[in-house]
């Protein structure tokens, strides 16, 4: 006979085995049949399916959050993006420079003057933090910034012919965004005075390469606008670049926008600008005097909407900062829920 006990060990072990009764009356013990319990096929279903939600919550975010922290840029500059200014002869500058970037001469030739950075003794002109002055310049090689920068010159380059324009034909015209190619000009491709507008059709991250054959040379004054840049009042995303094969001379007071790629000397002179850009001569120097650079890294300057926008002064000027737009601060608002809900759904289940 099996006892009371053995009895009750081998069913009492077994998961979901409803426990023995015993019967006074009838003198024996009673037992159900073992039940085995199997998850519900539904359940499981509607677990995986919250796990896999949730997964492609975490995926949403990803792809959202570089969607926000991405800007157009010039195309391979790599790590010379921090750098308003380059030099592969070193740079010079006179009077009260206002740099908003990092700026370097080469390894060989890492002369900077005229500039300091804080808390340094001061000199005429400021680069500010984050921006880096590096005394002692920065490598050429692939990798390095003026590495980089070349690369970025060699796949502009590549890009040619684009969109042909005339000698002069930037006084006053209007591009929209695309590849154009100036032809050589005796004179200032932007005159004294003169507006080169640039269209960006409703689009804040439009882009624009303009490859000059020679030099690039702007008169006294001379503006570079962007309009129809999309929600009045976001930051400009887009990217503005040159390539000037002979070097860049801008005139006084220039409002430029847009990165200077050049094989020679820059001339960056009294007064003049440069907003969303910056001026790196791969072969030269670049000359500065009484300049305000602002690189697409920290372009506040430049605010877009139906009228024209351009770099005339520091980001704390003007227009001031500029926050982000409030589709991004919806977007930036959601992709930090997305995970505490995806969570709390995923361990409500498990």
């Amino acid at each position: 006979m099996v006892s009371r006990g053995i009895i009750s060990s081998l069913l009492t072990r077994r998961a979901g085995v409803d426990a023995e009764s015993f019967h006074p009356s009838r003198g024996f013990y009673a037992c159900s049949w073992p039940r085995i319990v199997w998850d519900d096929p539904k359940s499981q279903m509607e677990k995986n399916m919250r796990l896999h939600t949730f997964r492609h919550m975490i995926l949403l975010v990803a792809i959202q959050s570089l969607a926000i922290s991405a800007y157009a840029d010039t195309v391979g500059i790599g790590t010379a993006a921090p750098f308003a200014v380059l030099g592969e002869a070193g740079v010079t500058n006179t009077g009260a420079s206002v740099i908003y970037g990092s700026v370097a001469g080469s390894i060989s030739t890492s002369t900077v003057s005229g500039l300091s950075s804080p808390p340094s003794a001061p000199a005429p002109g400021t680069v500010l933090p984050p921006g880096v002055l590096y005394s002692a310049g920065v490598a050429s090689g692939v990798g390095f910034p003026f590495g980089d920068a070349l690369t970025a010159y060699n796949d502009i380059a590549g890009e040619a012919p684009g969109t042909p324009l005339a000698a002069g034909f930037l006084t006053g015209a209007t591009l929209t965004p695309g590849v154009y190619t100036v032809a050589s000009s005796t004179t200032f491709d932007l005159s004294a005075g003169g507006v080169l507008t640039l269209d960006a059709q409703g689009h804040s991250n439009a882009t624009w390469v303009i490859i000059m054959s020679t030099s690039l040379l702007t008169g006294s004054g001379s503006i570079v606008d962007v309009i129809n840049g999309g929600t009045a009042g976001s930051p400009f995303t887009g990217s503005i670049t040159w390539e000037a094969p002979t070097g860049a001379i801008l005139g006084t007071t220039t409002s430029f926008l847009g990165t200077i790629l050049s094989d020679a000397g820059d001339v960056v002179k009294t007064g003049a600008t440069i907003g969303c850009g910056r001026v790196i001569s791969l072969d030269a120097s670049v000359t500065l005097d009484t300049n305000v650079i602002d690189t697409p890294l920290d372009c506040t300057v430049v605010t877009v909407g139906t009228t024209g926008s351009h770099g005339t002064g520091a980001p704390t000027a003007g227009t001031g900062t500029i926050a982000a737009p409030e589709p991004c601060t919806f977007v930036l608002l959601l992709s930090g829920l997305i995970p505490i809900i995806g969570l709390l759904m995923y361990r409500k289940v498990s």
